[in-house]
């Protein structure tokens, strides 16, 4: 009942609540984005979402117009000269998150659910298993079970993983809980860092599946030709 009818009930009302709450703060953003460095306040980019269906994703924008172009494309790092320093305070503090509401009322994300994955990374959809496209069966997220449990150093399979797990045990309690952890990650900055390869050369069975009761994982395989860093909810 509440995975088909009231999460997306308090999506909404959260979403409109949190409008009305950070519309001054999102104002005042806005403008310090437009003095700060020229291009538009809003970067909007393709993500996979519910069932496979590729939607904008809205976000703040934090690099300068052609990031993805010029540098190491679309990853980003630390000391990234392409962030701006509006963007630097806009990332370390999740802010540059806040117009997602406006994708939790159009029913595109959810509050709490997998963060969603670019439309061609970590890989294609064509690439994706059958048992990992498990993690579309629900609404992407803001926030989700893969971001507290690890965030940025979760390699993609495990992250996978967790997020299929939360698909199985979605309810109000664990929502709930996640929330409060989200909230200590972003004010700690923790796992807020890239420290190592993320994506390995593609889906692979190798990667372990022993997880913890409530989902954490406990034990990674080797991964073999690691071949990038990334980072994740923070890539323009």
């Amino acid at each position: 009942m509440y995975k088909h009818f009231f999460k997306r009930f308090f999506d909404i009302l959260i979403a409109l609540l949190g409008l009305i709450i950070a519309a001054i703060p999102m104002l005042f953003i806005a403008i310090a984005i437009k003095l700060n460095s020229k291009g538009p306040v809003i970067f909007k980019q393709e993500r996979v979402g519910k069932k496979g269906k590729v939607f904008k994703i809205y976000k703040f924008r934090s690099m300068c117009v052609g990031a993805e172009q010029t540098g190491s494309g679309v990853y980003s790092g630390k000391g990234d000269a392409r962030v701006t320093k509006v963007g630097k305070i806009l990332r370390a503090t999740s802010l540059d998150e806040l117009p997602q509401f406006f994708n939790l009322l159009k029913g595109d994300m959810s509050l709490v659910g997998p963060r969603p994955p670019l439309t061609y990374h970590p890989w294609s959809w064509d690439k994706y298993t059958e048992e990992q496209k498990r993690m579309f069966e629900v609404r992407p997220g803001i926030t989700g079970w893969a971001q507290v449990n690890g965030r940025k150093d979760v390699e993609w399979n495990k992250r996978i993983k967790l997020n299929v797990w939360y698909v199985d045990h979605v309810s109000l309690w664990l929502d709930i809980k996640i929330l409060f952890m989200t909230v200590f990650k972003v004010f700690s900055n923790a796992d807020n860092e890239n420290k190592g390869a993320t994506v390995v050369s593609a889906p692979t069975d190798a990667v372990s599946e022993e997880i913890a009761q409530e989902g954490t994982v406990v034990e990674e395989a080797a991964a073999t030709e690691t071949v990038t860093q990334e980072t994740e909810g923070k890539v323009e």
